[in-house]
C-alpha cells in the first residue's frame, strides 16, 4: 500500500504517534532514574504493580462510556494526563520522592485506562478492507521516528545529561511537550462519534473465536509483562555494566528491526496471515531463550531485534483478525473491555518481574519462552479450529 493510498485523516493520526514516539524514552529513564535514587529491581516492580490495581475496573467503565462520546476527546486527554504524570516525576527529589513518583504513575496510570480507545479509533478511521496493509504503515512511521531520535537521546542522557538532575528537568520537559500534541489532535484528527460507527451488514459476532481471541490475549500478556523494559534495563545497565546510551541502542536496532518486519508483512500472501502469526510467535520464543541465557550486549542487541521483527510480522495479521470479531458501534467497550481482561491477568506480573530478575537477572526472560511455547501450542490446535468453524459455516 503506497502511502498516497490513505486517507488523509489516517495518515494525520500515524503522524501523531510519529510524533510522540521520542516521548516514550520517558519509559526507560523512569524506572532507572527510580533505580539510580537506591529503589532496588524487586522495589521498582513491586511499585508498578501497586498502582496497576486502580486502572482494570476503569478502564471498561470509560470504554463503554466512549461508545457514545467523541474518541477524539480521550485522545486528548491521555496526552493531558501523561504530561501531569512527566511533570509530577520531574519533581520526584528528597523526601517527597516517593509521593511524587506514586502520584505521577497513579495519573500515568489513568492515561493507560483510556489506551483501548486508541485501538477503538484505528479500527473506525482505517479503511477495513485494508486493515492488513494500513496497520504496516501504522507501525513503520514512529518506528523510524525512534530510530532517528533515540541514539541522540541516549547519548544525550548516557553520556552528557546523565545526574538525576538531569534527568528530573528532561520529564519536566517531555511534559510540557504535551500541550503541543494535544494542540496537534484538536487542529488535525477527526472528531468520532456516535454516528459514525456502523457495523457492516451481514456482521455476525463468532462468540468460539473470540474466546480463542482471548486465551491469545492472556498468554501473550504474560509473555510481554513477565519481561518488562525494567529487566532489560537492570540487566544491561546493573549487569552488563552498561549505560542509558545502550538500551537505546537496542531500542534502535528493535526499531530498525521493526520497520523491516513491515516491508515483510506486506510480502505475505493473502490468506497466510495465521501461518504469519506462528512465525512471528516462533522468533518471540527465539528471542526469551536467547535473553534467558544472558547474552553479551551484542547478542542482546540482536535477539532484541528477531523478537520486534517477529512481534511487527504478525501484528498486522492479528489485529485485522481481533478488528474482525468486534462491531464498530461497540468498539470502544470491547476494546476496554480487553485491556481490563489483560490488565487483571497482568496485576502482578510487574512484582513477579521484580522478584524473578532479583535472583537471576535474566529469570523473567525463561518464563516467557515457556509462555511464548505455550502460545504456540494454542496456536496450532486453535488454526485448525478456526478453518473448521469455517468450513463448517453456512456462509
Amino acid at each position: 500500500m503506497r502511502w498516497s493510498e490513505i486517507p488523509r485523516d489516517a495518515k494525520a493520526y500515524m503522524l501523531y504517534h510519529t510524533i510522540i514516539a521520542p516521548q516514550l524514552i520517558v519509559w526507560i529513564l523512569l524506572p532507572l532514574y527510580m533505580m539510580y535514587s537506591g529503589y532496588s529491581v524487586l522495589e521498582v516492580g513491586a511499585f508498578f504493580t501497586a498502582v496497576n490495581i486502580i486502572a482494570i475496573p476503569l478502564t471498561y467503565l470509560l470504554g463503554r462510556a466512549f461508545n457514545r462520546w467523541d474518541i477524539k476527546k480521550g485522545l486528548m486527554v491521555i496526552d493531558a494526563l501523561d504530561g501531569i504524570a512527566y511533570v509530577l516525576y520531574g519533581f520526584a527529589k528528597g523526601a517527597i520522592a516517593p509521593v511524587m513518583f506514586f502520584a505521577g504513575r497513579t495519573v500515568e496510570k489513568l492515561s493507560t485506562v483510556l489506551y483501548p480507545l486508541y485501538r477503538a479509533y484505528e479500527q473506525i478511521i482505517y479503511p477495513e478492507d485494508r486493515y492488513e496493509e494500513i496497520f504496516a504503515w501504522h507501525l513503520r512511521l514512529p518506528e523510524i521516528s525512534r530510530l532517528v531520535t533515540f541514539p541522540i537521546l541516549g547519548y544525550l542522557f548516557g553520556y552528557v545529561w546523565s545526574s538525576a538532575e538531569h534527568y528530573r528537568l528532561a520529564f519536566i520537559a517531555f511534559g510540557l511537550l504535551s500541550l503541543f500534541t494535544i494542540a496537534y489532535i484538536w487542529l488535525f484528527l477527526p472528531s468520532v462519534g456516535k454516528e459514525k460507527r456502523l457495523t457492516p451488514e451481514g456482521f455476525t459476532f463468532r462468540v468460539g473465536e473470540f474466546k480463542l481471541l482471548l486465551a491469545f490475549e492472556a498468554l501473550l500478556t504474560l509473555a510481554w509483562s513477565l519481561a518488562p523494559e525494567l529487566v532489560l534495563i537492570n540487566y544491561v545497565v546493573f549487569v552488563l555494566h552498561k549505560t542509558v546510551f545502550e538500551v537505546t541502542l537496542i531500542a534502535c536496532a528493535s526499531s530498525l528491526a521493526s520497520i523491516i518486519g513491515t516491508y515483510a508483512s506486506e510480502r505475505v500472501p493473502k490468506g497466510k496471515g495465521f501461518q504469519a502469526i506462528g512465525l512471528g510467535m516462533f522468533l518471540n520464543a527465539v528471542y526469551a531463550l536467547v535473553m534467558a541465557l544472558s547474552p553479551p550486549f551484542w547478542l542482546a542487541l540482536l535477539v532484541y531485534a528477531i523478537g520486534d521483527f517477529g512481534n511487527t510480522f504478525w501484528f498486522p495479521f492479528y489485529r485485522s483478525w481481533q478488528f474482525s470479531l468486534i462491531p464498530k458501534e461497540r468498539a470502544s467497550e470491547f476494546h476496554a473491555a480487553i485491556s481490563s481482561y489483560n490488565r487483571l491477568i497482568a496485576l502482578v506480573t510487574p512484582f513477579i518481574a521484580g522478584a524473578l530478575a532479583s535472583v537471576h537477572a535474566t529469570l523473567p526472560y525463561a518464563a516467557s519462552l515457556v509462555l511464548f511455547l505455550l502460545a504456540g501450542v494454542l496456536f496450532v490446535r486453535g488454526e485448525a479450529f478456526r478453518k473448521a468453524k469455517v468450513r463448517n459455516s453456512p456462509r
